[in-house]
């Protein structure tokens, strides 16, 4: 038999949308109230579809603050096409950029960036199989540099920038995906934030930039149409058929935030729920947390069992239990529960009671 009983799914990603969203997705997939046609067949030139887009974009500049000089773009191609799409658009001729790497995803924007020009490595936690983000002191910065780029937020080790680096008069460039909109942002800091959506926002195929106006006076105008962020400005995100049904999903996921008091309140929410995790985690010797205490990721929970064959076990009991997508990336082992916005707080609390559980059966 098949279920259709919910279970918590832990996963990095694609990851949880909220309970009350997907219900209203499904109540109005066969067709919008006053459309008379469902959201997957809509024409994204018509009114109902721009009135969702146009929303969209208001309702983000709302949540996050955003001030005036900025645009804000619904681009494809996810978080990995901009780590081409950045350096070819605000990175000049003969120049360089300051690349802070604290995990995999950050290691893959280097490599894409040094397709284009000179990078500079500003900082790495690689020596210790990036259990922590650098502190400020430790950034080597070029004041020179035509932009310094870090990761928020790295999903596959578990840690996170609890600070913004300060780079001086150098445009600092942040790829967002995986804290998105988990706590307030100081847009004002950033020349631009990117972020894939399937985290936090909405579901895969929508990338989220959030590009201040002088950037894109730099691009050549010798880059491929599609390349240039100053075409989709110019097109309002619109160049060509975007990915009509993430963003209509983001506008009601960002109607959820706001409904819940904002980013203020979801942050306090996501630290509770992180909180109750470490305190598990750090109860007894039996579980060991990956990221160092001071830079621990209220996303994505990162730790290890005593032996490789109790975190098979570990994984397997979790999911006949109804807990899924616990499993952590080879790069680092053991478990990893992500625990995004819209992951609910009982589920953190099954896991806890699962986890104590385990400990007493296996330890």
């Amino acid at each position: 038999m098949v279920t259709t009983t919910r279970i918590f799914n832990f996963s990095a990603g694609p990851a949880t949308l909220p309970l009350e969203v997907l219900e209203q997705v499904q109540r109005d997939l066969v067709a919008l109230p006053g459309v008379g046609m469902s959201i997957l067949e809509i024409s994204h030139r018509s009114k109902p579809f721009e009135d969702v887009l146009e929303g969209c974009e208001a309702d983000l500049r709302t949540l996050g603050a955003i001030p005036d000089g900025y645009r804000v773009l619904f681009l494809q191609g996810g978080a990995s096409l901009q780590f081409s799409m950045i350096p070819m658009n605000i990175l000049p001729p003969g120049g360089s950029a300051d690349y802070i790497v604290t995990g995999a995803w950050s290691q893959k924007a280097v490599k894409e960036a040094k397709r284009v020009a000179s990078v500079r490595i500003a900082a790495t936690t690689e020596a210790d199989n990036f259990t922590h983000v650098p502190t400020q002191s430790e950034l080597q910065l070029d004041p020179a540099a035509a932009y310094a780029h870090y990761t928020t937020n790295n999903t596959i080790f578990g840690t996170e920038f609890h600070y913004v680096p300060d780079v001086g008069a150098v445009p600092l460039v942040a790829d967002a995906s995986s804290d998105i909109f988990s706590r307030p942002i100081d847009v004002g800091k950033f020349a631009l934030i990117y972020a894939g959506a399937q985290k936090n926002l909405a579901p895969a195929g929508v990338t989220l930039v959030i590009v201040r106006d002088d950037m894109l006076r730099r691009t050549p105008s010798t880059l491929p149409t599609m390349l240039q962020y100053g075409v989709h400005v110019e097109n309002a995100s619109m160049y060509n058929t975007p990915p009509v049904f993430a963003i209509y999903v983001m506008r009601l996921v960002l109607a959820w935030l706001m409904k819940r008091g904002g980013l203020e309140a979801i942050e306090r929410k996501n630290a509770r729920k992180a909180d109750k995790l470490y305190a598990e985690i750090d109860r007894t010797e039996f579980y060991r947390g990956h990221a160092r205490t001071d830079s621990r990721s209220r996303m994505n929970v990162t730790f290890r069992l005593p032996t490789e064959e109790l975190e098979k076990k570990f994984a397997k009991d979790a999911t006949a239990e109804g807990l899924d997508g616990l499993k952590g990336h080879r790069s680092v082992g053991g478990m990893r529960a992500s625990i995004y916005n819209a992951f609910p707080e009982e589920g953190v609390d099954a896991l806890v009671h699962f986890m104590h559980e385990f400990e007493r059966r296996n330890g």
